[in-house]
């Protein structure tokens, strides 16, 4: 296995700073393992047990420093639990039934199976390197990236059994789909580059040049917008062969990318320059930028229209005005990463319940 000094290494060539990629794949502490379910109290709060819904919802933030899920109330901002894991999470997706928020411990070689609702453990899964994953907009696969492994998995997300395993080099990091799920488009961070995968055989369908150390991928109106973690743009690429088209600089360490509610926006996070770059979904020109220090890396978007931000390297989630870039601070555990808040519009869970996922 690679030490952390060699991630070290390769971030300061590829991406022009240590913290860019030595948090990106770098390991947290080893922990003592938790044989139960039970939610473990935040500081400062009592009881064990899962947190109840509160009405104006719960947001998850996985902290991926301290091996931990921190829950915090939506309406009022206080952390009301704190999910103990085992090494490093990094981040979730919620399952095509709404019945299961998953969450990956990445070098626990674990996926856990949350209720989306109130936090609860309600399953524990052997899973190889779950670092980056989604379901496919069918709902029919779940394609899970290992970046230390160097290789993409693919599971029938009907059984959870692994159906292809595509061996890859360059850290396989983020990912998106095309609209007719037949193909998975995946970051590669060491070496530049983004792969397509037809996701039903496995094989890859063309390796692309897009720029040093790309992270979050996203389809956007027919091409595929690519953060370049190691420069200053987010790359525009044609989905049919990969090529580069346009660049559009937002600012150094581009990062990963999130449409709002109202589809009309892309946000463009910038860990390296510490900031929010607004870009209007037709023509990706910029709107507005937010300063948010601390290496701003995952959103998601509350019903106030306020926007939750992790704050890598400042131990915090922030939370933003989007109307004139105020924003408050929430503290969590170390290197918070993904967040996730169940207040969307779509979160109700499918009837009649179905089977848990692997039994």
């Amino acid at each position: 296995m690679r030490s952390g000094l060699a991630v070290a290494c390769v971030a300061a060539v590829l991406a022009g700073g240590w913290f860019v990629w030595a948090n990106e794949g770098g390991h947290a502490p080893v922990r003592a393992s938790v044989v139960d379910a039970s939610l473990a109290p935040a500081p400062g709060t009592a009881g064990p047990g899962p947190a109840p819904r509160k009405p104006g919802g719960l947001a998850f933030v996985i902290d991926s420093g301290d091996a931990a899920v921190s829950l915090f109330d939506v309406e009022t901002r206080q952390e009301v639990r704190r999910i103990p894991l085992l090494r490093e999470p990094h981040h979730m997706a919620l399952t095509p039934d709404h019945r299961f928020l998953l969450v990956g411990d990445t070098t626990a070689n674990e996926m856990l199976f949350l209720d989306p609702n109130t936090g609860a453990v309600e399953k524990r899964m052997p899973v190889s390197d779950p670092y980056q994953f989604g379901f496919s907009p069918d709902g029919k696969w779940l394609v899970v990236n290992g970046l230390l492994r160097n290789q993409i998995d693919i599971y029938d997300a009907g059984t959870m059994r692994l159906a292809n395993r595509v061996p890859v080099q360059g850290m396989p990091s983020h990912l998106s789909f095309s609209p007719d799920s037949g193909t998975a488009f995946v970051s590669l961070q060491s070496t530049g580059s983004l792969v397509a995968i037809d996701v039903r055989s496995g094989k890859p369908v063309w390796k692309s040049a897009v720029g040093p150390a790309p992270a979050g991928v996203l389809w956007h109106r027919g091409k595929l917008l690519v953060g370049i973690m190691g420069a200053d743009y987010v790359a525009v690429v044609n989905p049919a062969d990969g090529k580069v088209e346009r660049r559009i600089h937002t600012a150094k360490g581009a990062h990963v990318l999130f449409v709002p509610h109202d589809g009309k926006s892309v946000y463009v996070s910038n860990r390296v320059d510490g900031s929010i770059v607004v870009l209007d979904a037709e023509s990706l020109t910029e709107l507005r930028r937010f300063k948010i220090a601390g290496g701003p890396d995952d959103m998601d978007f509350a019903p106030d229209g306020k926007i939750w931000v992790s704050r890598r390297w400042a131990q915090s989630v922030a939370v933003v005005d989007p109307a004139d870039g105020t924003s408050s601070t929430l503290p969590t555990g170390r290197s918070p990463h993904g967040i996730w808040l169940n207040t969307h519009d779509n979160l109700p869970l499918a009837t009649p319940p179905a089977a848990k996922p692997g039994t």
